[in-house]
C-alpha cells in the first residue's frame, strides 16, 4: 500500500478495480460555463483610461454569482492583453464584450456607449433584465448584438437604427415589448435580424421588405397583428437576398403577399399559426429554392398550388378549414356532373356515328400533328437557350477566374481580380478568389495562430477560413511545401483542409469544411440546460476522436501538439473530426511555443512539455485523456477547480477517497437508459492511464482505441483504414 501511495495515480486503478456505481449515490454537480479565452486577445497596447473606467461602470451593475469578472479587478496594463475574460481590443480600445453562458444577471449599464470602437456585443444566454440601453446607438462601428436568451425588458431602442454598419441584430427570447423600430432597415449592412419569442405587437415595418442585404428574418412568437407588407423584393434592381423568413405564431391577418414569390432565394417560409385568409399565392410556386414551407392553422381557402402539394406534406396545409387539395383526405370538390339525357337508340347511334366524316376525320388527324410540332419546337427551343445559357456562365467564369490548371497533387490554382493565389485540394465544390474573399464572414472563434470564420459563399455554400495572424507563419516556399501535404490528408475524423489563399500583401488563408455543430467545447459547456448528451454520444466522440489520433500518429507521422476539446469539431451526426491538423509545420518555432503554452493555461498540456520544447505523440494521448475525462465529467478543464488543482488531479483526489460516483457528470448518472455502470468505469481507468504523470506509462493511440473498443464493442469500426476509405468516398 506505500508502493501504491507514492503515485496517486497507480492508486486509482487500484481503487477502480474493486469500485462499482451504486445506483442509489447522486451527487448534484455544477456545470461549469465554457469560457474559451485566446492566447491573445488583443494587441498588446495598454487599455485607455476611459475605456478601462467605462468597464469598472458596467461590472458595476452587473451580477457576478460565479465570479467570472474576478479578472476585471486587475490593473490597466493587463486589460488589453487577455487578462481580462471577454475582452478584445485593438490600438487600446475595446472592440468585443464576449461573456455569453456567464450566468450574469443586473443590467447593462448606458455607459456602455462610451465604447466608441465596440463592434460586438455578445451577451447571450445569462439572467440580464431591464431595458437595451438606448446608448447602443451612439457606437459607430458597433456591427453586431447578440443578447438573446436573456430577461430584457422595455422596447427595442430607436438609437440603435443609428449603427449604420450594423449586421446582426439577435434579441430573440426576451420580454421585449412595443413595436419594431422601421428604422432598423437603414442599416445597408444588416443581414441576420431575430426579434422572435418576445411580446412585440404592432405591424412588420413595410422598410424591412425592402433591405437589399437582410437574409435572415425572424419574428415568430410574438404579438405582431395587422397586414403583412406586399412590397416583398428590393428596389433599384437590387437583388433581393432573403433566406429564411419565419412570421408564425402571431396575430397577422390579410391576405399571404403575392409579392413573396419574388424571394427567389428563400429556403425556409413560416405563416402557421395566425389569421390569414384568401387563397395561397401562385406565385409561391416560383420558388424552387424553398426547403421548408408552413401555411398551417390560419383560415385560408381555395385549392393549394399543384407544385407547394406535392413538394411538402399535410403538415403544411393543416388547420385550414376551407383549404383543399393538398393530401387524399381533403379532396377539392369535384365540378358538377353533366347532365344525363336518355339513351339514345341503336338507330340515333348510328346516325351519330355517320356525322364524323372523313374530313373532319383528316382536321382532327392534321391538328394533332401540329400539336406535336408546336412541342418539339418548344423543345428544341429550350434546349438552345440552356446551351447559350451555360455557355455565358462558362464565359463569365473564364473572365473572373485567371487560371485553372491542375497542380502537383492533384491540386487546382487559380487567382482572381484582387491577385495573389488560390489553391484548390479536392473537395465537395470549387470557388474562385474573388468569391471568397467577397464572401460574408462571421467570426467563429480566435486562437494563437489567428481568427477562424464562417464564410458564406456567393452559391450559399459555407466553409471555414482561418486567417494567419502575421508572422506567425514560416516564409512562402517552406509554407507552400508543407501545406501541400497537409492537403492531403483524408480521414473521416481529421477536418479536411480544402484550399489555402495567398495574398498580393502575404495573407495566408487556410479553407476547411464547415462543421454546423460547432466545437465539442461548446457542444458540452454552451448548451441549453434541455439538451441532453447521453454516454452512446460521448463514447462514439471518444472513439472518433481516437481514430483520428491513430492515424495521424501512425499512417501520417503527425504530431498534433495542440488537442482540445475547442479544436474537435462535430458534424451534422455529431462525428468527430480534429481541426489545426499539421498546422504546427505552418509555423515559426515562437508561435508553436506559444500554443504549448496556451494549452497549458486550458489545461490540456502534459506536465513534461513545461520544460521539453517540442510535442510527441505521449503529450498527444495525455491531452487524448483530458478530454475524456471532460466527457465523463461534464467538467471543463480550463476551469480551474478547488485550490487550483487540473482537472486530472481533482479526478484522482476524488478517486482516492473511493467517491468515484462524485466524478461523473450527473446526466450520465441519470440516464434510465443506461445501465451499464461497468462501460464508465472503464473508460475513466483508460482515461486515467491516458494522464498518467510518466510519459513512458502512457499507452500508445491504437491500444487506447483496442480498449475503448473492448469496453463498447457494439460501436467498434472494421477498421481504421475502411474509414479512411468512408472519407474518401464522402469527398
Amino acid at each position: 500500500m506505500n508502493q501504491l501511495g507514492k503515485n496517486p495515480f497507480h492508486y486509482m486503478h487500484f481503487i477502480l478495480e474493486r469500485t462499482s456505481i451504486s445506483s442509489w449515490v447522486f451527487l448534484l454537480l455544477l456545470f461549469f460555463a465554457f469560457g474559451f479565452v485566446s492566447g491573445q486577445d488583443g494587441d498588446g497596447v495598454v487599455m485607455t483610461q476611459s475605456n478601462f473606467q467605462t468597464l469598472k461602470a458596467i461590472k458595476q451593475d452587473l451580477i457576478d454569482p460565479r465570479r467570472v469578472l474576478k479578472s476585471w479587478n486587475g490593473s490597466i496594463n493587463g486589460s488589453c492583453s487577455g487578462e481580462w475574460v471577454g475582452i478584445t481590443c485593438l490600438k487600446g480600445e475595446v472592440v468585443s464584450i464576449n461573456l455569453p453562458w456567464k450566468g450574469l444577471g443586473g443590467k447593462i449599464s448606458e455607459k456602455i456607449g462610451q465604447l466608441q470602437s465596440l463592434r460586438r456585443l455578445s451577451l447571450h444566454d445569462n439572467y440580464l433584465t431591464g431595458p437595451i440601453p438606448d446608448s447602443l446607438g451612439l457606437l459607430p462601428y458597433l456591427r453586431a448584438v447578440y443578447l438573446f436568451n436573456n430577461r430584457l425588458s422595455g422596447s427595442i431602442p430607436l438609437s440603435i437604427a443609428q449603427s449604420s454598419g450594423l449586421q446582426t441584430l439577435h434579441l430573440s427570447n426576451n420580454k421585449l415589448s412595443g413595436t419594431i423600430p422601421p428604422t432598423l432597415s437603414n442599416s445597408t449592412r444588416i443581414y441576420r435580424l431575430n426579434l422572435s419569442f418576445n411580446s412585440l405587437s404592432g405591424s412588420i415595418p413595410g422598410s424591412l421588405t425592402q433591405s437589399p442585404s437582410l437574409t435572415f428574418l425572424s419574428l415568430q412568437y410574438n404579438n405582431l397583428s395587422g397586414y403583412v407588407p406586399d412590397s416583398w423584393g428590393g428596389q433599384g434592381g437590387k437583388v433581393y437576398q432573403l433566406q429564411v423568413l419565419t412570421l408564425d405564431h402571431n396575430h397577422l391577418n390579410g391576405s399571404i403577399p403575392e409579392t413573396v414569390g419574388n424571394i427567389s432565394g428563400i429556403t425556409q417560409l413560416d405563416f402557421s399559426y395566425n389569421n390569414f385568409t384568401g387563397l395561397i399565392p401562385i406565385s409561391l410556386s416560383n420558388l424552387h429554392n424553398l426547403t421548408y414551407f408552413n401555411v398551417s392553422y390560419n383560415n385560408l381557402s381555395g385549392i393549394v398550388p399543384t407544385l407547394l402539394s406535392e413538394k411538402f406534406n399535410s403538415s403544411s396545409f393543416v388547420g385550414n378549414l376551407q383549404l383543399c387539395g393538398y393530401s387524399s383526405s381533403s379532396p377539392c370538390p369535384s365540378s358538377p356532373p353533366p347532365q344525363v339525357s336518355p339513351s339514345p337508340s341503336p338507330e340515333g347511334l348510328q346516325h351519330s356515328h355517320r356525322k364524323l366524316s372523313t374530313k373532319d376525320i383528316i382536321l382532327i388527324a392534321a391538328g394533332a400533328l401540329l400539336l406535336v410540332l408546336l412541342l418539339l419546337c418548344f423543345v428544341l427551343l429550350c434546349c438552345l437557350i440552356r446551351k447559350r445559357a451555360k455557355k455565358t456562365k462558362n464565359g463569365k467564369t473564364a473572365g473572373r477566374v485567371e487560371k485553372a490548371v491542375p497542380a502537383s497533387g492533384g491540386e487546382v490554382e487559380s487567382g482572381g481580380e484582387v491577385g495573389g493565389k488560390l489553391v484548390h485540394f479536392d473537395g465537395p465544390f470549387v470557388f474562385a478568389a474573388d468569391d471568397l474573399l467577397c464572401a460574408t464572414a462571421e467570426i467563429m472563434g480566435k486562437s494563437t495562430y489567428g481568427t477562424i470564420y464562417k464564410a458564406t459563399l456567393e452559391d450559399g455554400n459555407q466553409v471555414a477560413v482561418k486567417r494567419l495572424r502575421e508572422k506567425v507563419a514560416k516564409g512562402q516556399k517552406e509554407f507552400e511545401t508543407e501545406v501541400v501535404s497537409i492537403g492531403k490528408i483524408r480521414h473521416l475524423n481529421v477536418l479536411a483542409l480544402r484550399a489555402y489563399y495567398l495574398g498580393p500583401k502575404g495573407e495566408k488563408l487556410l479553407v476547411f469544411d464547415y462543421m454546423p455543430n460547432g466545437s465539442l467545447a461548446s457542444f458540452l459547456h454552451a448548451r441549453g440546460p434541455e439538451t441532453v448528451v447521453n454516454w452512446p454520444t460521448r463514447m462514439n466522440i471518444a472513439m472518433g476522436i481516437t481514430r483520428g489520433l491513430c492515424y495521424l500518429h501512425n499512417e501520417e507521422n503527425i504530431i498534433h501538439g495542440n488537442l482540445t476539446s475547442s479544436n474537435i469539431l462535430l458534424d451534422e451526426q455529431t462525428n468527430p473530426k480534429i481541426s489545426d491538423v499539421g498546422l504546427s509545420r505552418l509555423m515559426t518555432s515562437a508561435a508553436n511555443a506559444n500554443v504549448i503554452a496556451t494549452a497549458g493555461t486550458q489545461g490540456y498540456r502534459a506536465p513534461e512539455l513545461s520544460k521539453l520544447k517540442n510535442a510527441n505523440t505521449k503529450s498527444d494521448i495525455y491531452s487524448l485523456g483530458v478530454i475524456i475525462l471532460e466527457l465523463l465529467t461534464g467538467k471543463s478543464p480550463g476551469e480551474a477547480t478547488t485550490d487550483g488543482v487540473d482537472l486530472p488531479q481533482w479526478v484522482a483526489s476524488i478517486v482516492k477517497e473511493e467517491w468515484t460516483n462524485e466524478v461523473f457528470d450527473v446526466e450520465l448518472m441519470r440516464d434510465d437508459a443506461f445501465n451499464s455502470g461497468d462501460e464508465l468505469l472503464n473508460t475513466l481507468k483508460l482515461a486515467l492511464h491516458c494522464v498518467d504523470p510518466t510519459p513512458s506509462a502512457r499507452p500508445e493511440a491504437l491500444q487506447v482505441l483496442q480498449q475503448l473498443e473492448e469496453i463498447k464493442p457494439e460501436m467498434a469500426a472494421v477498421s481504421v483504414d475502411d474509414g479512411d476509405k468512408a472519407a474518401a468516398g464522402g469527398d
